[in-house]
């Protein structure tokens, strides 16, 4: 047989009598266990496993194990209003406290368990001061950075029927803790460590006697990621009041030093049991705080310009010191468009070159540069930057894409030129493809856990463009910022010197309406590359566009400046 304590397997001869017209067998406790005797009994004792440690790069606790005050009730101890008063500092309807009470394995003298709270938790000497109202210290889940990587860490709770049903083979229990979302899901397999136990037997006495089958328990496995605690926090600091997703890479490496989605949520309201009321607030949020925004995908509008120049620089399709001559705002190939128009904001500039297509952000020079690349030959040059593929991570992240069923007009090429179109991308791979201005052409696959090996980044794809192409284009990124007409001269940060790129998507059903528009800005430090960092905020139509992210940029990087 299969134990809690591992199998148990013998071999044992039964005797058969015949009795009349039938046979029985001459039974004895034997045939249970060889060594289990008319008066004994057989105990079973379970051993829990430690759930392994998620930490930082430095050792920082991003999901640990911490002891916490179980806050409970002994029903044979309650008075009238305990359960009133005990609901009132708890946070807890006494109707659902009344339902626990009413659990069928519930007896007056045992302890019914409510909620668990911080240890020195300001509301413990009044809730003990509760006839009936306990603590008992209990080992629990808890996630220190709170809010600031919820999505990143995922939260644990109790398994539910389908969980079990589908992992009951693997060990899981009713009463079993397990990953729910983003670490703690996909990592579950080595958090979770194997539970122990011990099969033994007991003479009348109360004594043991035998011991049939004992399994020590294996702790899960502690995880070292490449993140930055203090990066983590910071990065949320800028993007708490948005609907936003932020990534900081590090440019020589590919780690992954942070990854924020907001609004967010408390992870560790989860372990200590979430109210219908909290759960109705977060359902009800038109901003949505339990969805990771840093693993969806998005147009990424401007942000997407600079692999557009890459890419038609190396096939040498774009001259760029060749001058256009582009005037007004809107712009058609020829009358097969129709009313339809490529539109720029600003007019600045009529010669303009890939220096003010840059500076400017000007939508029509890209566009230009995609038609003259050709469809064909724009699919073959960007899908290479990993499109299409998926991130080699622990973590469920959507695969960026250039077009949903192939680009199927000239209109279409020219919105994908500037990131528009069906183009979409998530914010860790917009930060990915800009690592090929920071390793001369080659792009680093982004990192979130080193198993030893070379410190230096890992190329994901190599050679995309020349090391020529690649100085050029940081050049030009350099501009965007320390140009005082470039779109992101606000982040501008005296004594470091930044290039990046500014970006608005727009999101509506059709040409000349109003929509949404969410703002991007990617940016890397070019002297000592120690950080690419990507934003993308939603809904900044009405305040100031992709320009309401450059305050967010340069706090980020002002740390660096020193």
């Amino acid at each position: 047989m299969n134990t809690v304590a591992g199998p148990i397997a013998y071999d044992q001869t039964a005797v058969l009598k015949a009795e009349g017209s039938a046979w029985g067998v001459e039974w004895s406790p034997a045939f249970l266990f060889p060594q289990l005797g008319e008066t004994d009994k057989v105990r079973v004792q379970s051993t829990k496993a430690m759930r392994g440690e998620i930490y930082d790069r430095s050792g920082k606790g991003l999901a640990i194990n911490e002891d916490r005050d179980e806050v409970g009730i002994v029903p044979g101890k309650l008075t009238d209003s305990s359960v009133a008063k005990a609901g009132e500092l708890l946070k807890i309807k006494p109707e659902d406290i009344q339902a626990k009470l009413q659990a069928a394995w519930v007896k007056p003298e045992l302890f019914v368990p409510l909620t668990v709270v911080s240890k020195g938790d300001p509301r413990l000497e009044a809730l003990l001061a509760i006839p009936g109202v306990g603590t008992r210290t209990k080992k629990v889940r808890a996630y220190p950075l709170g809010e600031a990587a919820a999505h990143l860490t995922g939260y644990v709770g109790r398994i539910n029927g389908e969980e079990l049903e589908r992992l009951k083979s693997k060990g899981y229990q009713p009463d079993d803790w397990i990953g729910k979302t983003g670490l703690e899901l996909s990592l579950e397999a080595r958090l979770r460590g194997q539970d122990g136990g011990r099969v033994y037997i007991t003479g009348a006495d109360g004594k043991e006697k035998a011991t049939l089958a004992q399994r020590e328990a294996v702790d899960g496995e502690a995880v070292k990621l490449t993140i930055d605690a203090a990066y983590q926090e910071s990065l949320y600091r800028q993007l708490s009041k948005d609907a936003a997703a932020g990534v900081e890479l590090h440019p020589l490496t590919g780690d992954i030093l942070a990854l924020v989605s907001t609004p967010s949520y408390d992870p560790n309201v989860w372990v200590s049991g979430v109210s219908n009321d909290q759960w109705k607030q977060w359902n009800e949020n038109p901003d949505k705080p339990l969805l990771n925004r840093f693993a969806r995908a998005y147009s990424p509008g401007s942000a997407f310009k600079p692999i557009m120049a890459a890419v038609a620089l190396q096939v040498k399709t774009l001259d760029p010191e060749a001058v256009r001559t582009i005037t007004g705002k809107e712009w058609r190939k020829d009358a097969s468009w129709g009313n339809y128009y490529v539109s720029r904001v600003s007019q600045a500039a009529e010669a303009v070159d890939l220096s003010k297509a840059l500076l400017y952000s000007d939508n029509i020079y890209f566009a230009q540069v995609a038609l003259e690349l050709g469809k064909d030959r724009f699919v073959q040059s960007v899908t290479p930057f990993g499109f299409g593929e998926k991130l080699d991570l622990p973590l469920a992240i959507d695969s960026s894409s250039l077009a949903v069923a192939g680009i199927k007009s000239d209109i279409q090429l020219a919105d994908s030129g500037y990131g528009q179109g069906e183009v979409l991308m998530t914010p860790l791979h917009v930060a990915a493809a800009y690592t090929v201005f920071t390793n001369g052409g080659s792009m680093l696959k982004p990192v979130l856990e080193r198993k030893g090996g070379p410190v230096g980044g890992e190329i994901w794809k190599s050679g995309l463009i020349s090391p020529e192409i690649s100085r050029l284009m940081t050049s030009k990124l350099t501009a965007v910022i320390d140009d005082s007409a470039g779109t992101g001269h606000a982040a501008q940060i005296p004594g470091l010197r930044l290039a990046g790129k500014t970006g608005t998507a727009e999101l509506k059903q059709k040409k000349g309406e109003a929509g949404q528009e969410n703002g991007w800005f990617v940016a890397y430090d070019t002297d000592n590359p120690r950080l690419i960092v990507a934003l993308m905020v939603e809904q900044v139509e009405q305040r100031g566009g992709s320009h309401y992210l450059a305050s967010k940029i340069k706090a980020i990087f002002q740390g660096l400046a020193g």
